[in-house]
């Protein structure tokens, strides 16, 4: 069945870096646009990052731009989230899934704390 397989969270210092991976199943991945998503408590959950099936077009919330940057390895079915620079904003649960949420399921997601 689909599955989303989401690590590398962790807690952070504003400033520092962290690189999230997403590993897909079940599902024909080199078809679909992925996205990455995060969800901090008390908000609705918000659209960061989307990758074409390629690889060859990115997209960004403005908030991230500049800083974070999504990538993806076909042959892995993985997505991956390189996010720099972070600031405490973006303390977040962060998902991955295909864009628009195709199959209607989430992962486990992966907490990320920016925290001094």
């Amino acid at each position: 069945q689909v599955q989303f397989v989401e690590s590398g969270g962790g807690l952070v210092q504003p400033g520092g870096s962290l690189r999230l991976s997403c590993a897909a199943s079940g599902f024909t991945f080199n078809i679909y646009f992925m996205s990455w998503y995060r969800q901090a408590p008390g908000k609705e959950r918000e659209l960061v990052a989307t990758i074409s099936s390629t690889g060859g077009s990115t997209n960004y919330v403005d908030s991230v731009k500049g800083r974070f940057t999504i990538s993806r390895d076909n042959a892995k079915n993985t997505v991956y989230l390189q996010m720099n620079s972070l600031k405490p904003d973006d303390t977040a649960m962060y998902y991955c899934n295909t864009q628009r949420d195709v199959f209607g399921l989430w992962g486990q997601g992966t907490q990320v704390t920016v925290s001094s």
